[in-house]
């Protein structure tokens, strides 16, 4: 059985170091960043050889692949795509969402062509007039039931194309101020404000995963980030917002978080989220992370398996067409 994390390679290829690494201490996923990414054969070969090593087929291996300023894979061996925001300003309602889905099919096509099963997508935190730029275009709005709606197309776009969504970042970052990369976020608005934050998630929460905020909500934990805080993972996520499935952190090597990685694992699977996630690819620091962090069981484990029972063979669908509605929605926002 694998173990309860996510972690990230060096680089373009696995290193013996690391194939040894991932024999030994079986992760359920393997997350790829820009720096793993040269053309279609290498990520086929890099994702291929993770599932060799970990000896499963059905090994998730993941990627943040939004559009806009966060896609890991790019022009020119693969399509670039509006940022989210765009997507809403410049279109109808009914319009954006359809755009959406098939902005999403199309990344879903990309992802599946090379052997990646789960994409970081999308992004359901509600912006407001304050929201970082480490969000900022990334949100699809600032009204809840509208940030709702396009983050289902995504999410059904991605489903049809065989890739499994995760919705981020429960239970919502939009109220930060700062970049959680960099230091801790702490929102201080009301619990009852905080409703708003949660209203997308909620209306998610059938979806298969999701990635925690690594915000400190005052109302709600004084004292830990929602990724750490039992009260926020049991009241708020599990509870209020009721959502039954995967949850994992955001990436713990991230300034937001203090203290050695083994601490910090112990403290997410503490909390009651099931899987830990460790991107920058450095080898010691995952080694501790992957002592801390158990091997996947009960509902985690049973959460975990639904999560990839979601990934279905891709629908049929005309690439070529589809490329060409992306030109004309392109060409109607005004983006390249």
């Amino acid at each position: 059985m694998p173990k309860a994390f996510i972690c990230g390679c060096a680089g373009p290829t696995l290193n013996p170091e690391e194939r040894a690494f991932l024999r030994l201490e079986d992760p359920w996923g393997l997350i790829l960043f820009k720096r793993n990414i040269n053309d279609r054969d290498q990520v086929r070969e890099l994702t291929r050889s993770f599932r060799e090593c970990v000896g499963r087929a059905d090994a998730p291996v993941l990627i943040d692949q939004e559009g806009g300023r966060v896609q890991r894979m790019g022009p020119p061996h693969w399509r670039a795509y509006p940022a989210a925001a765009a997507i809403e300003a410049g279109l109808e309602p009914s319009r954006a969402e359809g755009a959406a889905r098939l902005i999403a099919r199309l990344i879903a096509a990309d992802l599946n062509e090379v052997g990646i099963t789960v994409d970081c997508a999308p992004v359901v935190d509600v912006a407001d007039e304050g929201t970082h730029a480490a969000i900022g275009t990334r949100s699809f709005s600032s009204r809840p039931e509208r940030v709702a709606a396009m983050g289902r197309a995504v999410a059904e776009g991605l489903l049809a194309g065989g890739v499994a969504p995760v919705i981020k970042h429960m239970p919502g970052h939009g109220r930060a101020r700062v970049d959680s990369h960099d230091q801790l976020p702490v929102v201080e608005a009301a619990r009852g404000d905080l409703k708003r934050d949660f209203a997308p998630f909620a209306a998610l929460r059938d979806l298969p995963m999701a990635m925690s905020a690594h915000v400190l909500y005052t109302a709600i934990d004084p004292r830990r980030p929602a990724t750490a805080s039992p009260i926020v993972v049991q009241e708020i996520m599990r509870g209020e917002i009721g959502f039954d499935g995967l949850i994992m952190s955001d990436d713990l090597s991230m300034k937001a978080l203090k203290g050695p990685f083994d601490e910090r694992a112990a403290a997410v699977i503490e909390a009651g989220l099931d899987i830990v996630l460790h991107c920058n690819g450095d080898l010691e620091e995952v080694r501790a992370v992957a002592s801390a962090t158990p091997v996947l069981s009960g509902a985690s484990l049973r959460r975990a398996d639904a999560a990839l029972a979601a990934i279905a063979p891709p629908k049929p669908f005309d690439v070529e067409l589809g490329e060409r509605e992306l030109a004309a929605i392109k060409a109607e926002l005004g983006v390249a």
